[in-house]
């Protein structure tokens, strides 16, 4: 039976009306009306039911329901099934579809109004329940004192509450069908929820109040391909810490990572999940609540003023998300209703052998919109620039880290998950129909075809792709004595031959300086000063290669000890004079970077890059030509991988002219030995590798060359 056809006021056939209520810690209840003022005693009924019947029916409108409990406590608020509810047969029409794409403004929480009475309506999911009640500290955390009602048996529930106000604790109680034991699950669509490990949601409006509107209105032209996009990595929890080594504030890492980015010169800045989570040792990849900020930080003002400071600064705002997976916390998604509601029922599809997570149900369309609805909600909401995707490999592939046996094939005997396809494309198709100038990107470490074409073109959509490629064969070739290097030179130039395949981005990411894999510094072979000129020379590499650029943090400074998300970076180290010359060093290839459009303007074209030698491995050197859009731009890129200094050593260029050497890693205002070009050289008329010219340049030891063609910039 419905609770709203028993509970709340009910004409009788007498013409009376009976009132009902259920307050189990009751001593005793009465009726307030406020259009008389008359106070009515209510009668128990047994079991914590109440009821009053007014014999004519009148002067019943806008009364409270008040009880007292055993210790004396009094409580007083109007009566919830008085108010029938609101949802929409259109919105229960579109979520049946998967297509109620904002549908956190319908489910979830949210403070309204109802014939003057203030209160909070509550909207969930859960099909496959028997019953489920709103519990908080309103009601003393009670099951079933306050039961929702199955709309249309539709499988949402709904209830409003008259009396409760922003900040409020609540969970919802829900029996399953098959069984009697009630569990308290938080609100999948909650705004805010508990400090872990508290668990509970938390009633809260978003504030719409933003500063940035210049920004959102240019953000089409910043995140574009032929734009620079270089991006710092950021954990907040282990960026930097308080004193006594506490998490610090959103507003207070914002004031203090603002000024900082800027320095370095990268364009963005990407958050590793802020959304809700269990566990600091998960990273935020973990994810429970969708919709809400990590309260490890602060408030949902707090981390509005951390974008707003991000923007104001001229920086975007790139958020990791995590549909691939959630784990299995019994207050979660999992088992939501008593039914494997957000995942497959069978372990071969619906849990994760790597993680010993949950796998979502991509096929099923009520948890498609869940997952597009939270994508839209923090770019709509939160105003962020760009999602990145965790683990989209996992996604894709029915056999990921499986066995023969461990699987199940899609219905064309396929290993091709088609309902996660299926989705990606949906997702993209949302994200950019609605928010012109986003950028959607994925982790994505296979050699899937079409991840950033478009979805009219048959591809998934996204806009990036991390280029994992690249950085595995790129760190493995860096981490060989320069000694060997010679003959493993492949590992570099065979990058080419797929780097304009998708859209990529080249990360020196988080993966790779945890978990016993060593920080960069520890990676890169010889004694300091080698291992520091290595460094130099991959992020002088990394930044004149094509693609757009993630660096971790910490990786800037080259901190010695790999990361430790539970502590913060050893920002003493960052002190040393050795650390800091390598942020300058990468700072100052930020701004060239981001100055000179040979080096970004076609980041994810073949039209940008041109080899001039591939071959020379038995002195460990390469170089190659980046090109702008316009012809007015060339930058050639020289770069020797052992220590030893080559002089008078030549290469084809295709121009006339001074050559200016406008980049030098080994410079001395980055610790390097000083070898150099006096600021350039003059091309000689004599042809070398298929070129009509050639320069004759001396290349420092582990160092790294950038010249620029003065005369075709007078042209």
């Amino acid at each position: 039976m419905s609770p709203h056809s028993y509970l709340g006021p009910h004409k009788l056939d007498d013409g009376s009306l009976v009132i009902r209520s259920y307050f189990p810690r009751a001593k005793r209840a009465w009726v307030e009306f406020q259009e008389t003022g008359a106070r009515e005693d209510m009668i128990s009924d047994g079991n914590g039911f109440y009821h009053y019947v007014s014999k004519n029916g009148s002067g019943t409108k806008g009364y409270k329901l008040s009880y007292e409990d055993e210790s004396g406590y009094i409580d007083a608020r109007g009566d919830p099934y008085a108010y029938p509810p609101e949802i929409s047969d259109f919105d229960l029409y579109l979520y049946g579809k998967g297509q109620l794409y904002e549908s956190y403004l319908t489910f979830g929480s949210h403070l309204a109004v109802r014939e003057g009475m203030s209160g909070v309506r509550f909207v969930v999911w859960a099909p496959n329940a028997k019953s489920v009640s709103v519990v908080g500290n309103f009601n003393h955390w009670y099951a079933g004192m306050n039961p929702m009602f199955n709309v249309k048996m539709s499988g949402i529930w709904e209830i409003f509450i008259p009396g409760i106000t922003e900040n409020e604790y609540y969970k919802y109680a829900i029996m399953p069908r098959n069984g009697n034991d009630v569990s308290l699950r938080t609100d999948p669509y909650a705004f805010l929820t508990e400090k872990r490990p508290r668990t509970a949601s938390i009633v809260m409006d978003i504030p719409s109040r933003w500063s940035d509107r210049q920004w959102i209105s240019n953000r089409i032209s910043s995140g574009s391909r032929n734009s620079a996009i270089s991006i710092y990595e950021v954990h907040l929890g282990s960026w930097r810490r308080t004193g006594s080594g506490g998490f610090k504030n959103y507003r207070e890492i914002a004031d203090e990572l603002v000024t900082y980015v800027k320095q370095m010169g990268f364009t963005h800045v990407e958050l590793m999940p802020v959304m809700e989570h269990p566990l600091d040792e998960s990273w935020g990849y973990q994810v429970i609540n969708y919709f809400s900020p990590t309260s490890r930080f602060g408030t949902p003002e707090d981390f509005i003023y951390f974008i707003e400071k991000m923007h104001d600064n001229g920086l975007g705002v790139i958020l990791d998300w995590v549909p691939a997976h959630f784990p299995d916390d019994e207050y979660g998604l999992s088992m939501y209703d008593g039914t494997h509601l957000y995942d497959h029922e069978d372990p071969r599809k619906g849990r994760h052998p790597d993680w010993g997570t949950r796998i979502f149900n991509y096929g099923r369309n009520e948890v498609r919109n869940f997952l597009i609805s939270s994508a839209l909600f923090w770019i709509e909401k939160y105003h962020a620039d760009g999602i990145r995707i965790d683990a989209v490999s996992s996604m894709l592939y029915l056999d990921y880290s499986r066995k023969d046996g461990e699987w199940i094939p899609n219905k064309y005997g396929g290993r091709e998950n088609l309902e996660a396809i299926s989705f990606l494309r949906e997702l993209s198709s949302v994200l950019h129909d609605r928010f012109p100038g986003i950028m959607l990107i994925a982790e994505e470490s296979t050699a899937w075809e079409g991840v950033t074409r478009p979805v009219e073109l048959g591809g998934l959509g996204f806009d990036y792709k991390w280029n994992m490629g690249w950085m595995h064969d790129t760190l493995e070739f860096f981490s060989k004595d320069p000694i060997y290097r010679k003959y493993d030179m492949g590992r570099l130039t065979f990058s080419v031959w797929y780097a304009f395949s998708e859209n990529f981005i080249l990360p020196i990411s988080h993966d790779e300086v945890v978990h016993g894999k060593g920080s960069i510094y520890g990676k890169m072979p010889g004694d300091d000063w080698q291992k520091l000129a290595n460094a130099r020379l991959l992020y002088s590499y990394m930044m004149a290669y094509p693609g757009k650029k993630l660096i971790f943090m910490g990786n800037e400074f080259v901190q010695d000890a790999e990361w430790n998300a539970l502590s913060s970076l050893d920002w003493n180290e960052e002190q040393e004079n050795a650390r800091r010359q390598i942020s300058l060093l990468l700072s100052d290839l930020n701004g060239l970077y981001r100055k000179k459009g040979a080096l970004h303007e076609e980041d994810c074209s073949y039209r940008g890059f041109e080899w001039i030698d591939f071959n020379d491995s038995n002195n460990s050197v390469i170089s190659f030509i980046r090109h702008s859009v316009e012809p007015s731009e060339e930058i050639v890129a020289v770069f020797n991988f052992t220590p030893v200094p080559r002089y008078n050593y030549v290469i084809g260029v295709n121009h006339p002219g001074f050559y200016r050497e406008i980049f030098n890693s080994d410079s001395k205002d980055y610790g390097g030995s000083g070898v150099g070009n006096y600021g350039g050289r003059i091309a000689s008329a004599q042809g070398m590798h298929g070129k009509q010219m050639s320069l004759e340049v001396s290349l420092p030891p582990l160092g790294a060359l950038l010249f620029e063609s003065e005369e075709l910039r007078k042209q």
